[in-house]
Order: C-alpha cells, then structure tokens, then sequence
C-alpha cells in the first residue's frame, strides 16, 4: 500500500518533464522506495495501521466493502505491497495471501511488522511486470495505490496479471484519479483550479544532479479500461469513492475541504474470463 508522495514536495528540480533517453523509472522508484520506507512509514503508518487493509485515502475498508467478495480457499497475491498492510490484514483472517513490492526497503519494513505482529506469509520481491510465477497461480491479484502510478504502460501490468490469474480469477485496484492529474496536490479549496492538462502524459520527474530519482505516470480513465480490454479482461465494477463526511485527515492532496469536491481515488475490479 504506496500512496504517491508525488506533491509532497516542491522545488525547482521536481515538476511534469520529460525522461530521457538513458532514464530507468522502474531502477529510480525501486531505490526511492527502498531509501525511504522507514520515513514513510514513520510519517503516515500510524494513518495505515499496521494491519489494516485501506483503499485509499478516503480511508474506505476492505472489512466494510469487500471490493475482493468472500476470499475462503483462494489464493491471494498483492502486489506493490509497501509494507504488507492490506497483506498481513488478509493473512490474520487465515487466507492464503503472498505479498510482493518492487523495493527491498519496503518488504524489511513488513518482515519487522510480521515479526512485531506474530504473523507469516511470504514477502517476495518483484517487479509486476515480470512476476516470478507459473501461469494460473492466483484466484485473486489486487494492489492499494501501488505499481500502476509508478510504470510508463499499463498493459505491462496488466498483462502480468491475467497471466497468472487463474481462469475466472479477479484484479481489483484503487489507483490515483485520473482527473487529479489536472490539479495541485493543495488540500485546500486553493487547489481547485486546474493546472495540467487532463490529455498531457508528460510524467512527475524528481531529479538530483541531473540523475533520476523519482516518477509518476499519468494514464487517464481511456488508459485504465482500455489496457484492461486490450489485456483481455471484462470490467466488472468502477467505483470513485467519496469523501466521508467528518473525516479530517490530510494526505497530500486529499482533505476535508477539496475532497468532497473532485474524486481522489479509482478502484476498478476486472476479471479474466474463464474461457
């Protein structure tokens, strides 16, 4: 569970630009997530929990909706874990769930909560492009606001997961709203003015000394369903979640006074067809 970081910070080298020819995004991330995840999780663990499953930062429940339906004698895998939170929830009601992430920092994070916690399943490396799977290996796949920001093509993603999904299977995500692109990541009504273009794919670069540090990528709603068609999948549910009334955390772009406003947040459940 990775919720961007992308407006937290402000400076002249961070901004919409684009990569060069010798960038490596997929390298730059891994090494950003992997040097910060002790801050990360020290700055917004106590908003995730430990072991909780969130969608997102509207802070809606997998306990209360149960986006992935009744998970009794399937296998699970989550990827993009972060520190396996959404994991180590599922592995605590007995299911069978493996947790992978991209970056090594953050899967020490989630074997030191394993060890705290009392609790195992495995924690893989991997990069959800290439799993480290036969085919047909999961009944589910699902990620909380990771990988999907983080690559330039959806269908790389996408592809990955039908392959391993077993006939009949299910990919549920919730991702960064495509019409979030358009604005800063202000909380406040201030933040309701659009500054990008909703069309412009130019990625968020962070750089240090001319060397890549840091991506996002932008794929609008268009992007999201027709990767997924593409890769072979039907749509089964889309859904935008609202801003809870009452809620006051901040994160980010995500607020009381601008979210009730524009959508934060796309979940999206697609199946592979069982023939």
């Amino acid at each position: 569970m990775l919720y961007s970081p992308q407006h937290e910070r402000h400076a002249m080298k961070y901004g919409h630009h684009q990569l060069s020819a010798v960038d490596n995004p997929i390298a730059a991330n891994e090494k950003w997530w992997s040097d910060n995840a002790t801050e990360y999780l020290a700055e917004h663990g106590s908003i995730l929990g430990d072991e909780d499953f969130i969608w997102g930062p509207e802070g809606l429940r997998e306990a209360d909706i149960q986006f992935l339906g009744g998970l009794s004698n399937q296998r699970v895998l989550e990827i993009g874990a972060g520190a396996a939170q959404c994991s180590r929830y599922l592995a605590r009601k007995g299911i069978d769930v493996v947790a992978t992430d991209l970056a090594q920092g953050m899967l020490d994070q989630a074997r030191e909560l394993n060890n705290t916690h009392g609790v195992t399943f495995p924690l893989e490396q991997a990069d959800a492009r290439r799993l480290p799977y036969p085919d047909d290996s999961f009944d589910v796949v699902f990620t909380s606001f990771g990988v999907l920001p983080f690559v330039p093509y959806l269908n790389e993603v996408h592809q990955e997961i039908y392959r391993v999904l077993r006939p009949g299977g299910l990919w549920a995500y919730s991702a960064l709203h495509p019409t979030r692109w358009m604005f800063p990541d202000d909380p406040t009504a201030t933040g309701l003015t659009a500054v990008n273009s909703y069309f412009d794919r130019t990625p968020y670069i962070e750089r240090s000394h001319k060397s890549l540090e840091y991506a996002e990528f932008h794929h609008t709603l268009a992007d999201h369903i027709n990767s997924l068609i593409e890769s072979g999948f039907t749509i089964d549910e889309l859904f935008e979640p609202p801003w809870p009334a009452g809620r006051t955390v901040i994160w980010g772009g995500w607020g009381p006074e601008r979210s009730p406003i524009i959508p934060g947040t796309l979940m999206v459940r697609a199946r592979k067809p069982r023939s």
